[in-house]
């Protein structure tokens, strides 16, 4: 069986890409976090992100208390959004 890619940390740290809310609350936007764990592409990161909201989900945690689901809406074609 072939050794799955497993992601290299390059470059900035985590704690140079926290972020901190108005709760005093610390978190980390997933498109920062893709270039620093090695994803070239952003649908294979959401992968990723899928498959960590499922191994939550199976270890009897609450995904909503953990992942945001919050995105950014991209500008496409005549002004679509």
């Amino acid at each position: 069986m072939p050794e799955e890619h497993i992601p290299q940390v390059v470059g900035t740290g985590f704690e140079t890409l926290k972020k901190v809310n108005q709760y005093h609350k610390e978190y980390w936007s997933a498109r920062d976090l893709q270039p620093l764990l090695g994803y070239t592409q952003w649908r294979r990161f959401e992968n990723a992100i899928k498959k960590a909201v499922t191994s939550c989900e199976q270890s009897g945690n609450d995904p909503a208390y953990h992942f945001a689901g919050a995105g950014k809406p991209i500008a496409g074609g005549k002004g679509a959004v």
